[in-house]
């Protein structure tokens, strides 16, 4: 699995409009995609699309859908794997032929659901049964049900840090900062990772561990309330802060233009590279380098952000793509049939190592370093996402974009002039600004 599969709760800042969507039409925004009742009165032919093209093509959705139809037998599930599904659909949605079952593109604004996907039902009934789903609602209705979630934190190698002496997980950025240099002295592996070319792995895993250091689920929304997002004491503070100073100590790559995802999981499968923040849908693939590297897959280790609460740590959780239903299928039901059944019968989520979307559903055993330390997961409200966006698009930082962190990174190891702190100012002032334009 590479890049392209992961979806991005890494997208969940990237909201834009869809420029010259129309959705074709107009269908009836009150037809609810509602869940059957009876698998035997559910039929027709569905296109699912999907950003999976590695378990298209090896069969893996196919056998889902034999399993699909020995509950419903009178459906007939087709795939459309999409190697830039971003683009592809965004495109595809100036019409109306955007399969029957879709993942909801980062590009579509969220006030913009009910153009083209059809309800699923009422957020308050749906709420105790499913996780995230205040990031597909509009209105008081739910337009997507995650394929699943991911919480946020470093994939590490556990054997490498304890031969640097490293047991007990770090508490504060600076206990962090002491351990990366352990690894680095002790070891001679490079302690930690940015994979700045491949440029995701600077966006989404941390924007999306936003409310990791103060354990709020409410923080991603206060940034649209905020003038100083960088100021003293704030998440982005913390955070960014934290990713500059492993750069400034040179406690990562020597070189970074030259990083390389796919070659990144071995390394620190091999233990050559310490650890990488990335979302914890990230963790079954580091053991599967492992695995073909001659490594043991158990020396690869998950740990939160390196702050507490009360003496706790806390990550944040935070949803997948979506699955919604488009509002000019002509098979709202078999559709409606489809998402249920892979969100709830599958077994989807779990071969991921992902969280499931159903509530009722344990944490995967991916997470069990958090649970057996009583990490508390915090999910994250999307509630003010769109005004977020808002005055993110009109700043032009980027939250989910590499860019501006990549510049930090920059600043950091002195291959463009400024400080840390001058940057933080810049920042915040491009947010104040856009605060006003985009009228918070």
């Amino acid at each position: 699995m590479g890049k392209k599969t992961l979806s991005v709760a890494l997208l969940t800042t990237a909201m834009l409009t869809v420029a010259g969507c129309s959705g074709g039409g107009s269908p009836n925004a009150d037809e609810t995609a509602a869940a059957p009742v009876n698998p035997d009165g559910v039929s027709g032919d569905i296109t699912v699309l999907t950003n999976r093209t590695d378990l298209v093509q090896d069969g893996t959705m196919k056998k889902y859908a034999e399993d699909f139809n020995k509950t419903y037998p009178k459906v007939k599930v087709k795939f459309e794997a999409l190697t830039d599904y971003e683009g592809e659909v965004k495109i595809r949605m100036n019409t109306e032929d955007y399969g029957d079952v879709l993942l909801i593109p980062a590009v579509v604004a969220k006030g913009d659901y009910p153009k083209f996907f059809a309800p699923l039902g009422d957020t308050a009934s749906m709420k105790d049964t499913y996780r995230f789903t205040d990031k597909t609602d509009v209105g008081g209705k739910t337009y997507g049900i995650a394929t699943f979630g991911t919480a946020n934190g470093f994939a590490y190698n556990k054997a490498l840090w304890k031969k640097a002496g490293i047991t007990d997980w770090p508490t504060t950025a600076q206990q962090f900062l002491d351990d990366l240099k352990a690894v680095k002295e002790k070891t001679g592996a490079t302690p930690y990772y940015t994979n700045f070319k491949d440029g995701w792995p600077l966006s989404s895993p941390w924007t999306n561990s936003i409310g990791s250091v103060s354990c709020d689920s409410q923080a991603s929304d206060k940034l649209a309330e905020m003038d100083k997002p960088w100021g003293e004491g704030t998440e982005l503070n913390a955070l960014d802060g934290l990713l500059h100073d492993i750069v400034h100590e040179k406690l990562s790559e020597k070189d970074p233009a030259t990083t390389n995802w796919e070659s990144s999981k071995t390394l620190l499968a091999k233990g050559e590279v310490g650890s990488m923040m990335l979302g914890s849908w990230a963790i079954n693939q580091m053991r599967d380098a492992a695995e073909k590297a001659g490594k043991n897959p158990d020396d690869i280790g998950f740990m939160p952000v390196p702050a507490q609460q009360g003496g706790k740590f806390c990550a944040t959780l935070v949803s997948d793509y979506q699955q919604a239903v488009n509002i000019h299928s002509d098979h709202k039901s078999a559709a409606r049939a489809w998402i249920d059944w892979f969100t709830e019968k599958s077994g989807y989520a779990t071969k991921e190592g992902a969280v499931s979307a159903l509530k009722a559903e344990a944490m995967p055993t991916t997470l069990k370093g958090y649970v057996d330390n009583d990490v508390k997961m915090v999910e994250r409200s999307e509630a003010k996402t769109a005004e977020v966006n808002a005055i993110d698009n009109a700043s032009e930082i980027g939250l989910a974009k590499p860019d501006y962190r990549q510049k930090l990174i920059d600043i950091a190891r002195g291959a463009v002039d400024g400080s840390r702190e001058d940057y933080f100012d810049e920042l915040n002032k491009r947010w104040s600004e856009a605060r006003q334009t985009a009228g918070s």
